[in-house]
């Protein structure tokens, strides 16, 4: 989580005014939420961001122009530092996959939106992931089947009792940092455990532990 009065600035794009006016109105309820700029489309939403630099970029992901993947792709594949969250209508696991791989650390169902943006800017913000929990669960349900595959059975028995602690807590949205002042053990540590589960998982992908970790969460 961000520290204690650090204002966030955010850019958002949606195509719908009303939708985008609605999600303005909740994120500058809080004091600590300043919005930059906003978009109606994939183009300006680059633009802005390219411009403004924002901590966190809020996305929908069906935009004219560019959709809010390939809007995260561009800004996620340069210099910036701005961290992305992607809205949705869809609990698609393709998408979910697809944007997992791309480097998007938030990915918000807009039914709840309302309820779950300022949680998903503050925890992005903070260097963590956030799924909408409604999300989470259809997207873990829908890859329960997953489980099954022998080779993450047999990964699984191979983690010991601190790398197996070490995945939970990745599943938690927990950072490095935060899973090495938890441990009471030096960031690298924590960077040579998740090596190790990688290669004993066999996964492959830079995002890919915590897209294993948060689809497995229920079974860690």
């Amino acid at each position: 989580m961000p520290a204690a009065n650090t204002t966030i600035d955010i850019v958002i794009a949606d195509d719908h005014p009303l939708f985008r006016k609605g999600l303005r109105d909740v994120i500058e309820s809080e004091e600590h939420l300043t919005i930059l700029g906003e978009a109606g489309d994939g183009d300006s939403a680059l633009q802005l961001i390219s411009r403004h630099k924002p901590a966190v970029a809020v996305l929908d992901i069906d935009m004219p122009n560019m959709n809010g993947l390939d809007v995260s792709k561009k800004v996620l594949a340069g210099e910036l530092r701005t961290r992305i969250v992607i809205l949705t209508m869809y609990d698609d696991e393709a998408l979910f996959n697809r944007a997992m791989d791309i480097g998007v650390t938030g990915y918000v169902l807009k039914d709840s939106a309302v309820d779950d943006i300022v949680q998903g800017i503050d925890v992005v913000a903070g260097g963590g992931y956030f799924i909408s929990p409604v999300l989470s669960g259809l997207v873990m349900k829908k890859n329960s089947s997953v489980k099954s595959n022998k080779e993450e059975k047999i990964g699984l028995m191979q983690l010991t009792t601190a790398e197996q602690r070490i995945l939970r807590m990745i599943a938690e949205e927990m950072t490095t940092t935060t899973i090495a002042e938890e441990l009471s053990i030096s960031p690298r540590t924590v960077e040579h455990h998740r090596s190790n589960i990688i290669g004993k998982l066999g996964l492959s992908g830079q995002y890919a532990l915590v897209r294993f970790a948060l689809q497995h969460k229920n079974v860690l």
